[in-house]
């Protein structure tokens, strides 16, 4: 019993001062009200896509309790290997934060394994089945978060006009899940109306 008393201690005294740092900071916590998801927005609807596409993947298979862990946390490497931002202003750094950052220091990464398009799901293993189930989500779900990357510009201002220089991702849906292909722009070719819609 003393060693947890000394632990309980020892993490009081460094919430306290945690505490002290973010108020001499000027950090303001805001809470959302309980059982009021709504209250979440973006967070929430991040949520709510998870879900709804877990369960289209999913459908009526019933996963045993590994199986459906397995699948969870490599959902969560999908979820976490999303790119926030660029990671630098160096045009030579094509690579962007994420939040696996913060997580773990670093981008996650997996190992490639052959795609299961094509394949009949009663021809799969346990192992393939889980496999084919997070490929499906992957794609579902990269192509949800990317629409909701472009409405978040399309519907609270203009959207700005890519520039020379710029970090962006490049779809291709032949990339396996935790891959986001970046790129940087080298030249804009903008139309006769002035928007750019063409780069290399």
């Amino acid at each position: 019993m003393p060693k947890l008393r000394k632990l309980f201690l020892a993490s009081s005294k460094e919430s306290e001062e945690l505490a002290k740092l973010l108020a001499k900071d000027g950090t303001q916590w805001k809470f959302n009200p309980f059982a009021a998801p709504h209250f979440g927005g973006k967070w929430e609807a991040g949520v709510k896509s998870v879900k709804t596409h877990l369960n289209k993947v999913v459908g009526d298979q019933q996963l045993t309790y590994e199986e459906m862990n397995t699948l969870l946390i490599q959902i969560e490497a999908v979820l976490n290997s999303r790119p926030l931002c660029p990671q630098s202003e160096d045009p030579t750094n094509i690579s962007a934060l994420t939040p696996g950052h913060f997580l773990i220091g670093q981008a996650l990464t997996t190992i490639p394994e052959p795609s299961l398009d094509g394949v009949k799901v009663s021809h799969l293993s346990r192992w393939q089945l889980l496999r084919k189930m997070l490929e499906d989500f992957w794609k579902q779900w990269s192509r949800d978060c990317l629409q909701r990357y472009l409405a978040v510009y399309k519907w609270n201002n203009a959207v700005p006009s890519i520039k020379e220089g710029s970090l962006v991702l490049v779809v291709d849906e032949r990339y396996p899940p935790v891959k986001w292909p970046l790129g940087r722009v080298v030249k804009t070719h903008p139309g006769q109306e002035g928007h750019t819609r063409v780069v290399t």
